[in-house]
Formats: C-alpha cells, sequence, structure tokens
C-alpha cells in the first residue's frame, strides 16, 4: 500500500475545524432564535451596513443566490427581513434588517463579542491580531 506524500498540512480541513471551533460558540445563542448559521451570516450583513443590494449580501454572507432566496423568503416570513426594489435600479432587490431582525442582531452581537473578547484575551491581542492579517492575506493571495 502506498500513500501520496503530502508535505504540507491540510489547510482546508484545518480551516474548516477552525470555523466549526469557533461556531460551536455562537450556534447556541443562534440556534436559541431559531436561526440558522445563513440566516446569521445574513443578519451579520445587514447589521454591519444597513440596506444592501442582493448581490452584495450574497457575496459578504457566501451563500450561492438560489440559496439566498430561500434563506430571504423564510427570514422575510419571520418578519427579519424586508425586500424592496433599489430605487436607483428597479432590477435589484436590496434587503434590509426589520426593527425586530436589528433588534436580534443588537442581542446575538453582545454574546458573539464576548466571545471574541475571550479570544483575544486568551490568544493576546497581538496573535489575534496576526490571525486576521494572516487570513486576510490568504484570501488575497487566493484570490482569481
Amino acid at each position: 500500500m502506498s500513500t501520496t506524500p503530502f508535505v504540507h498540512r491540510n489547510l482546508p480541513r484545518l480551516l474548516l475545524q477552525a470555523r466549526e471551533a469557533v461556531m460551536a460558540h455562537t450556534r447556541p445563542s443562534l440556534r436559541e432564535h431559531a436561526l440558522s448559521d445563513q440566516q446569521w451570516r445574513v443578519l451579520r450583513v445587514l447589521g454591519e451596513h444597513g440596506a444592501v443590494e442582493t448581490g452584495r449580501v450574497a457575496r459578504e454572507a457566501f451563500i450561492l443566490g438560489p440559496s439566498l432566496t430561500g434563506v430571504l423568503a423564510r427570514m422575510e416570513r419571520d418578519g427579519l427581513v424586508r425586500r424592496a426594489r433599489d430605487p436607483d435600479d428597479q432590477r435589484r432587490t436590496v434587503i434590509e434588517a426589520t426593527p425586530q431582525g436589528k433588534k436580534l442582531v443588537k442581542r446575538l452581537s453582545t454574546t458573539i463579542e464576548a466571545h471574541y473578547a475571550w479570544l483575544e484575551a486568551s490568544m493576546g491581542k497581538a496573535k489575534l491580531g496576526e490571525l486576521y492579517v494572516l487570513l486576510d492575506q490568504l484570501i488575497a493571495l487566493e484570490q482569481p
């Protein structure tokens, strides 16, 4: 039996493992509010930017267009977001968090920021900052 002579560690697996480790702290809070990971990513984008065109939501929340349509429909049904035509370009749709959605972002951001504060205290501010820089560099390097 021969093995493939990989020299480097499995970076995609490590990144997924790191994501899951971080999300393990966040998911219980999301589930308390009946939110999926995807719904939270949408709310986070809207919480950071206000009203956002659907294409930008898809890009920043890493949700493919067809999936985003379903996610937004459920969120709209649950009173978390509203969709409207872009007044400057009627072909585009803009998404905005409702007051209920904004309240949820505010409530969850407290829990999530507390976890980030714990990470910063555990790893050290410099190391966490370095991690952010390294991840940003990796993302930029791998962009087409």
